[in-house]
Protein backbone atom coordinates (compact mmCIF):
# COMPACT_ATOMS: atom_id res chain seq x y z
CA UNK A 1 0.00 0.00 0.00
CA UNK A 2 1.47 3.35 -1.07
CA UNK A 3 1.95 5.85 1.75
CA UNK A 4 3.00 9.47 1.93
CA UNK A 5 6.44 9.94 3.48
CA UNK A 6 7.66 13.17 5.03
CA UNK A 7 10.84 14.32 6.74
CA UNK A 8 10.71 13.41 10.42
CA UNK A 9 10.61 16.93 11.82
CA UNK A 10 13.96 18.64 11.35
CA UNK A 11 15.73 15.50 10.17
CA UNK A 12 16.19 13.97 6.73
CA UNK A 13 14.86 10.53 7.65
CA UNK A 14 11.51 9.77 6.01
CA UNK A 15 8.52 8.51 7.97
CA UNK A 16 4.83 7.92 7.37
CA UNK A 17 2.37 10.51 8.66
CA UNK A 18 0.98 8.03 11.16
CA UNK A 19 2.91 6.16 13.85
CA UNK A 20 1.99 3.03 15.76
CA UNK A 21 1.84 3.98 19.45
CA UNK A 22 2.55 1.16 21.88
CA UNK A 23 1.14 2.32 25.21
CA UNK A 24 -1.57 -0.40 24.93
CA UNK A 25 -3.62 1.07 27.78
CA UNK A 26 -6.56 -1.28 27.17
CA UNK A 27 -4.68 -4.34 25.98
CA UNK A 28 -3.24 -7.14 28.10
CA UNK A 29 -2.59 -9.81 25.47
CA UNK A 30 0.92 -9.85 24.01
CA UNK A 31 -0.09 -11.77 20.90
CA UNK A 32 -2.86 -9.28 20.11
CA UNK A 33 -0.45 -6.41 20.68
CA UNK A 34 1.96 -7.96 18.18
CA UNK A 35 -0.87 -8.47 15.71
CA UNK A 36 -1.80 -4.80 16.09
CA UNK A 37 1.76 -3.63 15.40
CA UNK A 38 2.04 -6.01 12.43
CA UNK A 39 -1.20 -4.62 11.03
CA UNK A 40 0.30 -1.13 11.19
CA UNK A 41 3.53 -2.19 9.48
CA UNK A 42 1.75 -4.30 6.86
CA UNK A 43 -0.50 -1.28 6.25
CA UNK A 44 2.53 0.72 5.17
CA UNK A 45 3.56 2.52 8.37
CA UNK A 46 7.28 2.66 9.17
CA UNK A 47 7.27 4.41 12.57
CA UNK A 48 6.76 2.79 15.99
CA UNK A 49 6.54 4.96 19.11
CA UNK A 50 7.67 3.32 22.37
CA UNK A 51 8.68 4.37 25.87
CA UNK A 52 10.60 2.64 28.63
CA UNK A 53 7.61 3.26 30.94
CA UNK A 54 5.00 1.63 28.70
CA UNK A 55 3.61 -1.61 30.02
CA UNK A 56 0.07 -2.87 29.58
CA UNK A 57 -2.89 -0.87 30.80
CA UNK A 58 -2.10 1.08 33.95
CA UNK A 59 0.01 -1.70 35.49
CA UNK A 60 3.34 0.02 36.16
CA UNK A 61 4.78 -3.23 37.50
CA UNK A 62 4.97 -4.33 33.86
CA UNK A 63 7.09 -1.37 32.80
CA UNK A 64 8.99 -2.06 29.58
CA UNK A 65 6.54 -4.69 28.33
CA UNK A 66 5.78 -2.85 25.10
CA UNK A 67 9.47 -2.56 24.25
CA UNK A 68 9.87 -6.30 24.79
CA UNK A 69 6.93 -6.98 22.47
CA UNK A 70 8.31 -4.67 19.78
CA UNK A 71 11.75 -6.26 20.07
CA UNK A 72 10.39 -9.80 19.74
CA UNK A 73 8.18 -8.83 16.81
CA UNK A 74 10.93 -7.04 14.91
CA UNK A 75 13.25 -10.02 15.36
CA UNK A 76 10.56 -12.37 14.00
CA UNK A 77 9.75 -10.08 11.05
CA UNK A 78 13.36 -9.34 10.19
CA UNK A 79 12.66 -5.80 8.95
CA UNK A 80 14.18 -3.72 11.74
CA UNK A 81 16.29 -1.65 9.33
CA UNK A 82 13.16 -0.50 7.49
CA UNK A 83 11.39 0.75 10.63
CA UNK A 84 12.03 3.92 12.64
CA UNK A 85 11.65 3.29 16.38
CA UNK A 86 11.35 5.95 19.06
CA UNK A 87 11.53 5.50 22.79
CA UNK A 88 11.42 7.75 25.83
CA UNK A 89 13.05 8.24 29.21
CA UNK A 90 12.37 10.21 32.44
CA UNK A 91 9.09 8.71 33.72
CA UNK A 92 9.19 6.69 36.93
CA UNK A 93 9.94 3.03 36.15
CA UNK A 94 10.59 1.68 39.65
CA UNK A 95 10.66 2.47 43.39
CA UNK A 96 14.29 3.57 43.56
CA UNK A 97 15.42 7.13 44.16
CA UNK A 98 17.05 7.23 40.70
CA UNK A 99 14.28 5.38 38.88
CA UNK A 100 13.01 8.58 37.22
CA UNK A 101 14.11 12.03 36.01
CA UNK A 102 16.85 12.93 33.53
CA UNK A 103 20.19 12.68 35.28
CA UNK A 104 23.03 11.38 33.13
CA UNK A 105 23.02 8.30 35.37
CA UNK A 106 19.34 7.55 34.71
CA UNK A 107 19.38 8.33 30.98
CA UNK A 108 22.43 6.17 30.28
CA UNK A 109 21.09 3.24 32.31
CA UNK A 110 17.65 3.35 30.77
CA UNK A 111 18.93 3.53 27.19
CA UNK A 112 20.95 0.36 27.79
CA UNK A 113 17.86 -1.36 29.20
CA UNK A 114 15.69 -0.20 26.30
CA UNK A 115 18.24 -1.45 23.77
CA UNK A 116 18.20 -4.85 25.44
CA UNK A 117 14.39 -5.04 25.49
CA UNK A 118 14.12 -3.86 21.89
CA UNK A 119 16.86 -6.30 20.79
CA UNK A 120 18.49 -3.58 18.72
CA UNK A 121 21.77 -1.70 18.53
CA UNK A 122 20.24 1.77 18.46
CA UNK A 123 17.14 3.81 19.24
CA UNK A 124 16.36 5.92 16.20
CA UNK A 125 14.82 8.79 18.19
CA UNK A 126 15.09 9.13 21.96
CA UNK A 127 12.66 11.57 23.54
CA UNK A 128 12.64 13.05 27.01
CA UNK A 129 9.19 12.02 28.23
CA UNK A 130 8.49 14.96 30.56
CA UNK A 131 10.22 18.19 31.51
CA UNK A 132 12.41 17.65 34.57
CA UNK A 133 13.16 20.75 36.64
CA UNK A 134 15.31 18.74 39.08
CA UNK A 135 18.09 18.35 36.50
CA UNK A 136 19.80 21.15 34.60
CA UNK A 137 19.44 21.52 30.84
CA UNK A 138 23.15 21.00 30.23
CA UNK A 139 23.46 17.69 32.09
CA UNK A 140 20.60 16.05 30.20
CA UNK A 141 21.64 17.63 26.86
CA UNK A 142 25.24 16.44 27.14
CA UNK A 143 24.05 12.93 28.06
CA UNK A 144 21.87 12.81 24.93
CA UNK A 145 24.69 14.14 22.74
CA UNK A 146 27.11 11.50 24.08
CA UNK A 147 24.57 8.80 23.21
CA UNK A 148 24.29 10.21 19.68
CA UNK A 149 28.06 10.21 19.26
CA UNK A 150 28.26 6.66 20.62
CA UNK A 151 25.71 5.55 18.01
CA UNK A 152 23.21 4.33 20.59
CA UNK A 153 20.64 6.88 19.50
CA UNK A 154 20.32 8.65 16.15
CA UNK A 155 18.17 11.69 16.96
CA UNK A 156 16.63 13.42 19.97
CA UNK A 157 13.25 14.92 20.82
CA UNK A 158 11.07 16.16 23.68
CA UNK A 159 7.60 15.26 24.98
CA UNK A 160 5.13 17.33 26.98
CA UNK A 161 7.35 20.41 27.00
CA UNK A 162 6.19 24.00 26.78
CA UNK A 163 7.46 26.03 23.83
CA UNK A 164 9.86 28.12 25.94
CA UNK A 165 11.39 24.95 27.40
CA UNK A 166 11.99 23.62 23.89
CA UNK A 167 13.66 26.87 22.87
CA UNK A 168 15.89 26.80 25.95
CA UNK A 169 16.94 23.24 25.07
CA UNK A 170 17.79 24.35 21.52
CA UNK A 171 19.91 27.19 22.93
CA UNK A 172 21.89 24.81 25.14
CA UNK A 173 22.40 22.39 22.24
CA UNK A 174 23.70 25.24 20.10
CA UNK A 175 26.02 26.47 22.86
CA UNK A 176 27.65 23.08 23.40
CA UNK A 177 27.66 22.29 19.66
CA UNK A 178 25.27 19.35 20.04
CA UNK A 179 23.00 17.96 17.35
CA UNK A 180 19.60 19.67 17.34
CA UNK A 181 16.33 18.17 18.44
CA UNK A 182 14.21 17.05 15.51
CA UNK A 183 10.73 16.67 17.01
CA UNK A 184 8.31 17.53 19.79
CA UNK A 185 5.59 15.16 21.01
CA UNK A 186 2.52 16.71 22.62
CA UNK A 187 -1.24 16.00 22.71
CA UNK A 188 -3.30 17.59 19.95
CA UNK A 189 -6.86 16.92 18.84
CA UNK A 190 -10.24 18.54 18.25
CA UNK A 191 -10.76 18.71 22.01
CA UNK A 192 -7.30 20.11 22.78
CA UNK A 193 -5.95 22.81 20.46
CA UNK A 194 -3.63 24.39 23.01
CA UNK A 195 -0.45 23.73 20.93
CA UNK A 196 -1.70 26.25 18.37
CA UNK A 197 -1.01 29.12 20.78
CA UNK A 198 2.76 28.84 21.27
CA UNK A 199 3.99 25.44 20.02
CA UNK A 200 2.85 25.91 16.41
CA UNK A 201 4.59 29.30 15.96
CA UNK A 202 7.72 27.93 17.61
CA UNK A 203 8.00 24.89 15.30
CA UNK A 204 7.38 27.08 12.25
CA UNK A 205 10.29 29.29 13.35
CA UNK A 206 12.69 26.46 14.22
CA UNK A 207 11.86 23.79 11.64
CA UNK A 208 10.98 21.19 14.27
CA UNK A 209 8.06 18.84 13.74
CA UNK A 210 5.29 17.75 16.09
CA UNK A 211 4.23 14.19 16.82
CA UNK A 212 0.60 14.53 17.90
CA UNK A 213 -0.40 12.00 20.50
CA UNK A 214 -3.96 11.36 21.66
CA UNK A 215 -5.47 12.45 18.31
CA UNK A 216 -8.73 10.82 19.45
CA UNK A 217 -8.88 12.70 22.75
CA UNK A 218 -8.24 9.58 24.85
CA UNK A 219 -10.86 7.78 22.75
CA UNK A 220 -13.67 10.34 23.09
CA UNK A 221 -13.51 11.02 19.33
CA UNK A 222 -13.30 7.36 18.33
CA UNK A 223 -17.03 6.90 17.83
CA UNK A 224 -17.25 4.55 20.81
CA UNK A 225 -18.70 7.23 23.09
CA UNK A 226 -21.94 9.19 22.94
CA UNK A 227 -22.70 12.32 24.97
CA UNK A 228 -26.20 10.91 25.44
CA UNK A 229 -25.33 7.84 27.48
CA UNK A 230 -22.85 6.71 30.10
CA UNK A 231 -20.39 4.14 28.71
CA UNK A 232 -20.28 0.67 30.20
CA UNK A 233 -17.50 -0.37 32.53
CA UNK A 234 -15.56 -2.21 29.82
CA UNK A 235 -14.59 1.19 28.39
CA UNK A 236 -11.90 3.45 29.84
CA UNK A 237 -14.40 6.32 30.25
CA UNK A 238 -16.80 3.94 31.99
CA UNK A 239 -14.18 2.70 34.46
CA UNK A 240 -10.96 4.57 35.25
CA UNK A 241 -12.28 7.88 33.91
CA UNK A 242 -15.97 7.46 34.76
CA UNK A 243 -15.84 10.32 37.29
CA UNK A 244 -14.93 12.79 34.52
CA UNK A 245 -17.26 11.62 31.75
CA UNK A 246 -20.44 13.40 32.82
CA UNK A 247 -18.79 16.78 33.58
CA UNK A 248 -17.06 16.74 30.19
CA UNK A 249 -20.24 15.86 28.35
CA UNK A 250 -22.18 18.72 29.91
CA UNK A 251 -20.00 21.26 28.10
CA UNK A 252 -19.15 22.09 24.51
CA UNK A 253 -16.96 18.98 24.21
CA UNK A 254 -20.19 17.13 23.49
CA UNK A 255 -20.82 19.44 20.52
CA UNK A 256 -17.39 18.64 19.12
CA UNK A 257 -17.95 14.89 19.51
CA UNK A 258 -21.35 15.11 17.81
CA UNK A 259 -19.99 17.28 14.98
CA UNK A 260 -17.11 14.87 14.38
CA UNK A 261 -19.58 11.96 14.16
CA UNK A 262 -21.87 13.91 11.82
CA UNK A 263 -19.01 14.80 9.46
CA UNK A 264 -17.86 11.18 9.46
CA UNK A 265 -21.33 9.96 8.51
CA UNK A 266 -21.63 12.54 5.75
CA UNK A 267 -18.34 11.66 4.03
CA UNK A 268 -18.61 7.91 4.59
CA UNK A 269 -15.79 7.59 7.10
CA UNK A 270 -15.57 6.65 10.77
CA UNK A 271 -15.30 9.24 13.57
CA UNK A 272 -11.81 7.98 14.39
CA UNK A 273 -10.68 8.48 10.80
CA UNK A 274 -12.08 12.01 10.61
CA UNK A 275 -10.55 13.07 13.95
CA UNK A 276 -7.09 11.86 12.90
CA UNK A 277 -7.38 13.25 9.37
CA UNK A 278 -8.26 16.64 10.90
CA UNK A 279 -5.05 16.56 12.96
CA UNK A 280 -3.04 15.89 9.80
CA UNK A 281 -4.52 18.90 7.98
CA UNK A 282 -2.16 21.08 10.03
CA UNK A 283 1.30 21.45 8.41
CA UNK A 284 2.93 21.82 11.83
CA UNK A 285 2.04 18.20 12.57
CA UNK A 286 4.52 15.71 11.12
CA UNK A 287 2.93 12.59 12.56
CA UNK A 288 -0.29 11.52 14.23
CA UNK A 289 0.24 8.69 16.72
CA UNK A 290 -2.37 5.95 16.59
CA UNK A 291 -3.08 4.52 20.02
CA UNK A 292 -4.87 1.44 18.70
CA UNK A 293 -5.13 -1.46 21.14
CA UNK A 294 -6.37 -4.04 18.61
CA UNK A 295 -5.65 -4.93 15.00
CA UNK A 296 -9.22 -3.98 14.08
CA UNK A 297 -8.78 -0.50 15.58
CA UNK A 298 -5.50 -0.15 13.70
CA UNK A 299 -7.16 -1.09 10.42
CA UNK A 300 -9.75 1.60 11.03
CA UNK A 301 -7.12 4.21 11.94
CA UNK A 302 -5.16 3.52 8.76
CA UNK A 303 -8.21 4.72 6.87
CA UNK A 304 -7.49 8.25 8.12
CA UNK A 305 -4.61 8.37 5.64
CA UNK A 306 -6.99 7.67 2.76
CA UNK A 307 -9.62 10.36 3.30
CA UNK A 308 -9.72 14.06 2.55
CA UNK A 309 -12.14 16.18 4.54
CA UNK A 310 -14.07 18.58 2.25
CA UNK A 311 -13.56 22.28 3.03
CA UNK A 312 -17.16 22.74 4.14
CA UNK A 313 -16.95 19.86 6.61
CA UNK A 314 -13.53 20.97 7.78
CA UNK A 315 -15.01 24.37 8.58
CA UNK A 316 -17.68 22.70 10.73
CA UNK A 317 -15.04 20.85 12.74
CA UNK A 318 -12.94 23.99 13.17
CA UNK A 319 -15.93 26.03 14.29
CA UNK A 320 -17.13 23.46 16.82
CA UNK A 321 -13.67 23.03 18.34
CA UNK A 322 -13.02 26.78 18.31
CA UNK A 323 -16.20 27.33 20.33
CA UNK A 324 -14.81 24.83 22.83
CA UNK A 325 -11.64 26.93 23.13
CA UNK A 326 -13.71 30.03 23.83
CA UNK A 327 -15.62 28.19 26.54
CA UNK A 328 -12.47 26.86 28.21
CA UNK A 329 -10.49 30.11 27.91
CA UNK A 330 -13.20 32.69 28.57
CA UNK A 331 -13.78 35.09 31.48
CA UNK A 332 -15.78 32.54 33.41
CA UNK A 333 -12.52 30.61 33.85
CA UNK A 334 -10.62 33.61 35.16
CA UNK A 335 -9.08 34.65 31.82
CA UNK A 336 -9.95 38.24 30.97
CA UNK A 337 -8.03 38.14 27.70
Amino acid sequence: MKREFVNFGKSGVKVTRMAMGTAFRSQNDADEAKRTISTALDGGLNLIDCANAYGFGDDRSRTGTSEIIVGELMKDRGDRDDVVITSKVSSRIGPGINDQHTSRWHIMREVERSLERLQTDRIDVLLIHHFDESVGYEERTRALEDLVRDGKIRYTGLCNYQAWQVVQTLRVQDRINADSLITIQNPYNLLNREPEDEMFPMVRATGLGIMAYSPLGVGLLSGDYSPDRMPDRTRIWGSRRAHAFDPIMRGRAADVIRTNAEVAEKIGATPAQVAQAWVLTHPEITVSISGADTAEQMEDNLGALEIEIPEEELAKLNEASYRLRITLDGPEFGDDG
